[in-house]
């Protein structure tokens, strides 16, 4: 599954002094908020198989390369099509009107973005870029449709999608709003790396900047500069050639009261 955050940069809420969301004990490293019963870390779906869909659609479709921090559509553009991550990743935005940024997700291979189109949307309210070199395939808002008319397994895998997608949004949003920056943080970096998820965790994360980190979980880069180094000092972290290193004891971080 996609991955989603809704955060505003150097925006946080506050949190009174001491207190945070509680987080159940929970087995095998799962990160979970139960609220109402609810799994805040629902399992992502498998990527979907599409190539063999696509490859049947003779007209309304196209495949693209993207380079990184490459623009694939800008907010008030016309919104007129769906998107599919072949492969890479891409970072959806909001920008208000005084300036300020939002961070709305960062989509892994396999996800949709765009979707909005078929629900009514003229114009985008939001920007997608690559957040590295990405195959993104467009499918037309009126061929997107009778796909969904006609094949009804791929209807009921992309309504799956949607719904797990909104769930995780959901959790996102919990989080952001109960938990302080600290566990946000790790948090963040557990689900980077598939920790508590049903695909396998890649503890390895490609390098990202301490800057989009701060975007994503709505602080400072000088607050997850800190943490970063707390985290590399309590072993729960390292840096090697590839990127960070994420220990599964970083879950402690996020299960400490």
């Amino acid at each position: 599954m996609a991955t989603s955050f809704a955060t505003m940069s150097r925006t946080a809420p506050r949190i009174p002094l001491g207190r945070s969301f509680p987080l159940p004990p929970v087995a095998h490293c799962k990160l979970k908020i139960v609220m109402k019963a609810t799994e805040a870390l629902p399992a992502r779906e498998p990527a979907f198989d599409l190539q063999t869909l696509f490859d049947r659609c003779m007209v309304g479709k196209s495949r693209r390369e993207y380079s990184a921090s490459e623009s694939i559509f800008s907010q008030g553009d016309p919104s007129n099509a769906v998107f599919y991550i072949q492969s890479g990743k891409v970072k959806l935005t909001v920008v208000s009107m005084n300036g300020k940024e939002a961070v709305i997700a960062h989509l892994q291979t396999g996800s949709f973005f765009g979707e909005a189109c078929l629900a009514g949307e003229s114009l985008r309210i939001s920007t997608a870029c690559a957040l590295e070199p990405s195959v993104i395939v467009r499918v037309e808002k009126m061929v997107m449709q009778d796909l969904l008319h006609r094949e009804q397994e791929f209807a009921q895998k992309f309504l799956t999608h949607l719904l797990t997608r909104n769930m995780r949004m959901q959790a996102d949003l919990v989080d952001h709003l109960f938990n302080s920056s600290e566990k946000r943080l790790a948090r963040l970096l557990m689900l980077m790396a598939n920790f508590g998820q049903e695909s396998k965790p890649v503890p390895v994360i490609a390098k990202i900047s301490q800057e989009t980190l701060a975007e994503m979980i709505g602080t400072t880069r000088s607050r997850v500069s800190f943490f970063l180094n707390r985290f590399r000092d309590l072993g729960y972290i390292d840096y090697n050639c590839a990127g960070m290193v994420i220990n599964s004891s970083l879950v402690k971080v996020v299960l400490h009261d």
